[in-house]
């Protein structure tokens, strides 16, 4: 299957690239969600010099050959990979381009971000030298991007028939959260489950609550919050699930039997909270399938 490319001006999903085993699983993601999405793809690599090199002014000529060098070799990889998922699935997947910078990672993918339809990482990278994508860079994106973000780990593929499941608490990110999720779902043709983690076991310390009441409350605080988005997918059978538990324990448990996590960045705080940026934080480095994160913009 033959890579194209495409107009820069065309809807784009940014892919972060560095070599490591992870971002392979990035980029054949990434190539995969392009393909279902029929959008263009971009392949970015980060160069960021290492604490050593930054000091030395003038900057060694032969440093910065040898990391041109070895970032060419890195979308030169990344393109392969980009070329054999379009042989596999039959979709054909553009890309728009696959750029070089020199400069901090963090920062540069999150100003990318305010034109992509979503930002995908790897987990962690590759360290030393060749670092790019690792672990603090997944989750500053989390944190700053301007779209949503994709956080790949490298491991076995989930079968495609598992469900996507999705966090909700009602809060303006989980909004967000809840229409990918059901996207997603369509796209893929599987079930989605809703979870909706209402408390923490911590608060049933707090005297004078009726816990039944406010059981029946959320229950019907997540039916109000999916019957919008649902009304728009009627070709996705959708399972509720309401617990008490701690909303990152439990998702994180779900998502074992999962293709697909999609949680928001932040929650609405409180005895009800669900999504803080604590709980996406953790699903980021526990979960092993891939996680999407919603950004509140």
């Amino acid at each position: 299957m033959e890579v194209t490319m495409t107009d820069a001006s065309a809807p784009e999903i940014v892919v972060g690239c560095d070599g490591s085993a992870s971002s392979h699983s990035a980029i054949r993601w990434a190539a995969h969600e392009a393909g279902m999405r029929n959008v263009a793809l971009r392949l970015v690599h980060v160069g960021a010099a290492p604490a050593v090199i930054n000091v030395m002014r003038p900057v060694p000529v032969e440093f910065e050959e040898w990391q041109d060098q070895q970032a060419r070799q890195v979308l030169a990889e990344a393109t392969a990979l980009v070329a054999e998922i379009g042989t596999e699935t039959g979709v054909p997947v553009r890309i728009a381009d696959a750029d070089i910078y020199h400069a901090a990672p963090v920062p540069t993918l999150i100003d990318l971000s305010k034109d992509a339809e979503m930002v995908v990482v790897g987990s962690r990278g590759m360290g030393a030298f060749r670092r790019g994508l690792l672990g603090s860079i997944s989750t500053g994106l989390v944190h700053h991007a301007h779209c949503p973000v994709a956080v790949i780990h490298d491991g076995p593929v989930p079968p495609a028939h598992l469900p996507v499941v999705v966090g909700i608490d009602g809060s303006p990110a989980s909004v967000g959260a809840t229409e990918i999720a059901f996207e997603e779902a369509s796209r893929r043709g599987v079930d989605l489950v809703a979870v909706h983690a209402w408390s923490d076991d911590s608060l049933f310390t707090v005297p004078g609550v009726d816990w039944s009441s406010v059981a029946t409350g959320e229950e019907e605080l997540l039916a109000e919050r999916l019957a919008g988005t649902a009304a728009d997918y009627p070709d996705v059978t959708v399972h509720r699930v309401v617990v008490r538990d701690q909303p990152a324990r439990y998702l994180a448990e779900q998502a074992q039997n999962a293709q697909l996590l999609v949680v928001g960045s932040h929650g609405r705080g409180g005895f009800a909270g669900l999504l803080l940026g604590s709980v996406s934080t953790a699903l980021v480095h526990t979960v092993t399938i891939p996680m999407i994160v919603a950004r509140r913009h």
